[in-house]
């Protein structure tokens, strides 16, 4: 099985760079396919540096991005990857010894509670058991499906925020998702920024919003509106 990772990137070359050192040093990543949407070309440049292909996309929005990506790439297994997701061999070797057996739609990768949430680590257990049980994983957990699949599914909703989530819900319904150890951290930059639990507490209501039925515009204006006041604070 051949493995494409796909990157979606919008003006970060810091963690752009980091991301790819690391794919650069693991076996068993056979193609790696930025959708860079950044203003300006010095992602794309560092990308083709590394050796990816870059796939341009005219505005930001990670669903966007990672479609037209997904549709240069040629490998069997899609792993969709976070610039600020940390991602090691035992990440990719997890992934291709689950995906041998082809009931496996696809999956992602439990979550480790890190330096984000230091006095929330005590919730892993319980996130696990309500992920295996068919909760929503997102895309800082390095979001994984066959590219049958992914195509069958008609990738990501074309939405500006929750695509992740759209697409963790659909793709329960094409078979057997399995969730994967070890578990996978993501950078803390947005959690020191605008603080663990006031970060964590508008996500969660952003979720909720989202389930009532609020639309992903909707969402898009007001997580940018409140994260630029945090950050500018």
């Amino acid at each position: 099985m051949r493995l494409s990772i796909i990157v979606p990137i919008w003006n970060d070359p810091t963690a752009l760079r980091a991301i790819l050192t690391t794919l650069a040093s693991l076996r068993g990543v056979d193609e790696i396919i930025v959708g860079d949407a950044s203003t300006s070309g010095e992602s794309a440049q560092l990308a083709r540096d590394f050796g990816a292909t870059v796939v341009r996309s005219e505005k930001p929005g990670r669903g966007q991005q990672m479609n037209a990506a997904a549709a240069a790439a040629t490998g069997d297994i899609l792993l969709f990857q976070h610039a600020d997701t940390e991602l090691r061999q035992e990440h990719i070797d997890s992934l291709r010894l689950a995906m041998n057996c082809e009931h496996v739609c696809g999956g992602a990768f439990h979550r480790k509670f890190d330096a984000r949430h230091p006095s929330l680590t005590w919730l892993e257990g319980w996130n696990r058991m309500l992920l295996e049980a068919g909760g929503t994983v997102f895309g800082d957990q390095s979001i994984f499906a066959r590219r049958s699949v992914f195509l069958r599914m008609g990738g990501f909703a074309d939405f500006r925020l929750m695509e992740d989530v759209d697409f963790s819900r659909r793709l329960l319904r094409e078979g057997r998702r399995v969730l994967l150890d070890p578990p996978i951290a993501t950078g803390a930059r947005h959690h020191e920024k605008g603080g663990s639990w006031r970060t964590s507490l508008r996500n969660g209501a952003m979720l909720v919003l989202y389930y009532a039925g609020a639309s992903p515009d909707f969402l898009h204006a007001w997580y940018y509106r409140r994260w630029t006041t945090a950050s500018a604070a």
